[in-house]
C-alpha cells in the first residue's frame, strides 16, 4: 500500500513512544514562550493569528499597524519602524536577521523629509525571506510564494512565485510549488498542538 503521509506525519507517527514524549516535553516548554509572545503583541494592538512563532523582543515592539496571519515563523525583530501598516499573510517564513527598512528620506528635497509609501508593506501567503535579506521602503508588496534569497536587497515589488536574489534583487526563476505540506511553526519547535494531534491521528487509525 502506498504511503501518502507527509514528511511531518511520518516523522511524528513513526517515532518510538520515548522519542515522542521527549519531543512533546520540548514543545510544551516552547509553547509557553510563543504563547506569551502572541499575548504581548495582541495587548499592544497588533492582530496576530494562530500558530504564530515570533520572538518576544518583536512582540514588545509591534503596534496596531501590524497584522499577522496564521502559521508563521518569524526569526527576526529587525524592523526599523512600525509607523506604517505591515500586513503579513499565512504560512510565511522570515529568517534570521532579515531587515525591514520601513522609512527613508527624500534625497531630492532640501527638507530631507521622511518618506514611505502610505500603503506600507504587504507580505502575501507562502513567502520565504531567507536570512540577512533586506526589504527597502520602495518595496510595498512581496507577492504570493516569493522566495527572497539570503543577503538579497529588495528594492521593488516582486511577482507571484518568483525567486529573487542579488543587490538590487532581480528575479532568477519561478518557483514550481509552495511549501503547502510544511508545518511552519515546527521550524522553531512551536508545533505542540499539531504534534499531539498528528500522533493521535495514527493512534486512532490503529484502534479503529
Amino acid at each position: 500500500m502506498q504511503d501518502n503521509r507527509t514528511l511531518y506525519e511520518k516523522k511524528v507517527q513513526d517515532r518510538s513512544q520515548l522519542r515522542y514524549f521527549i519531543g512533546l516535553i520540548v514543545r510544551w516548554k516552547q509553547n509557553f514562550k510563543y504563547a506569551r509572545a502572541r499575548r504581548i503583541a495582541r495587548k499592544r494592538g497588533a492582530i496576530i493569528g494562530e500558530g504564530v512563532i515570533m520572538p518576544i523582543s518583536l512582540a514588545k515592539k509591534v503596534n496596531k499597524n501590524v497584522t499577522i496571519g496564521n502559521h508563521l515563523s518569524i526569526h527576526s525583530d529587525n524592523f526599523s519602524s512600525f509607523r506604517f501598516p505591515i500586513k503579513i499573510g499565512n504560512n510565511v517564513i522570515i529568517g534570521n536577521n532579515v531587515k525591514f527598512v520601513m522609512g527613508s528620506h527624500n534625497i531630492d528635497s532640501p527638507e530631507w523629509e521622511n518618506c514611505r509609501h502610505n500603503s506600507g508593506l504587504i507580505i502575501e501567503d507562502y513567502v520565504w525571506l531567507c536570512p540577512d535579506s533586506v526589504i527597502l521602503p520602495s518595496c510595498t508588496l512581496i507577492a504570493y510564494g516569493t522566495v527572497v534569497g539570503a543577503n538579497a536587497v529588495v528594492a521593488k515589488n516582486t511577482t507571484e512565485m518568483s525567486v529573487v536574489g542579488g543587490n538590487p534583487a532581480k528575479e532568477i526563476k519561478k518557483r514550481s510549488c509552495i511549501h503547502s505540506n510544511l508545518i511552519v511553526e515546527a521550524l522553531l519547535g512551536g508545533d505542540y498542538y499539531i504534534y499531539k494531534q498528528t500522533r493521535k491521528n495514527i493512534t486512532s487509525k490503529k484502534n479503529a
